[in-house]
């Protein structure tokens, strides 16, 4: 077996969901690797919480024999081992799975014999996942009686507490105060370290901040994948935004090598936008200082995120258009 076969945490290939006559997710595959926190990224009824419950086992997928669909976690698949596969996986649903009732400690110890711990590795596994959720003040507290930042952490301890190859966490975040984001999101970070993490969310700054991959959804299909720096890069536009004191006229700018076009935007600052494969912001730099443009500011351009997603969206819905 080669190295990068061992690396693949979690392999799904030609997933499909049907409720009553209508498709829901349409021919899925994706793969997850050791060490990698995949973003599952897309709007709200994209197909994500339903593409995660297959993947964790909690839903079927359709045709399960048929059409070479299957769901391997650490190379067992999910089909025909479940038990097997599932020991692997920590799933932290939309809807936390807490039972409000009982303490954090007496939860969460629950939660390790559930999955076949003795009660000495139970305890063991229980002072881990409390320290690395940051709970260990909150441990007699009532489930209940806690904010919704920790019922999340108290969630995603139930998800970490048997060490599990593979994380599944869907909208880890929705609903938390900036403060309790950003708790999250360090975790989540922290867990990347150690176990193969995906989430989904449609909240792009956790693409930013944490993911190193993205895939995007968009009616149940997969219509993006790439890495999380690629994505920015997607569709950028090549140029900068410039402040010039003592700006030449307009045509000396648009005839400098590189450049493409020139707008102005206000007297002293101009949109440029050069070749992709040229860069003209030296020549520009040495060109201000021999005329005496006295250049104030040099910006390049960049796109946002929400920007490159509408672009990705949007082309995938006028390619779909135009095959109809």
């Amino acid at each position: 077996m080669s190295n990068t076969t061992l690396e693949i945490t979690l392999s799904a290939r030609h997933l499909a969901r049907s409720f009553g006559n209508k498709q829901i997710i349409h021919d899925v595959s994706l793969e997850l690797k050791r060490g990698e926190v995949l973003g599952l990224l897309g709007h709200n009824g994209a197909g994500k919480t339903t593409t995660l419950q297959m993947l964790t086992g909690c839903l079927l997928p359709d045709d399960t024999g048929k059409n070479n669909c299957s769901i391997k976690i650490c190379g067992i698949n999910l089909a025909r081992q479940p038990v097997s596969a599932k020991a692997h996986i920590g799933y932290l649903p939309e809807t936390p799975p807490l039972y409000r009732e009982l303490s954090v400690n007496d939860y969460l110890f629950f939660a390790a014999r559930l999955r076949g711990m003795k009660s000495a590795a139970a305890a063991e596994a229980l002072a881990q996942a409390m320290q690395r959720c940051g709970l260990e003040a909150v441990g007699k507290k009532i489930i209940g009686t806690l904010s919704k930042g920790y019922q999340q952490r108290v969630g995603i301890a139930q998800a970490i507490i048997h060490s599990p190859a593979v994380i599944v966490l869907d909208e880890p975040t929705v609903g938390l105060d900036p403060s309790q984001i950003r708790d999250i999101r360090a975790l989540i970070r922290e867990l990347g370290n150690s176990s193969s993490v995906i989430i989904s969310t449609h909240l792009l700054g956790e693409v930013e901040s944490l993911c190193d991959r993205v895939e995007i959804m968009q009616a149940g299909k997969l219509i993006y994948s790439d890495t999380s720096e690629r994505m920015q890069r997607h569709g950028s536009v090549s140029g900068f935004i410039i402040s010039l004191r003592n700006p030449p006229p307009l045509v000396e700018l648009e005839g400098i090598a590189g450049i493409t076009s020139v707008e102005q935007i206000s007297d002293t600052q101009f949109r440029v936008l050069h070749a992709p494969e040229t860069n003209p912001s030296d020549t520009l730099l040495a060109l201000a200082a021999q005329r005496g443009w006295r250049l104030d500011q040099l910006t390049p351009l960049q796109a946002t995120l929400e920007e490159i997603f509408v672009k990705i969206t949007d082309a995938a819905n006028n390619s779909e258009g135009a095959s109809e």
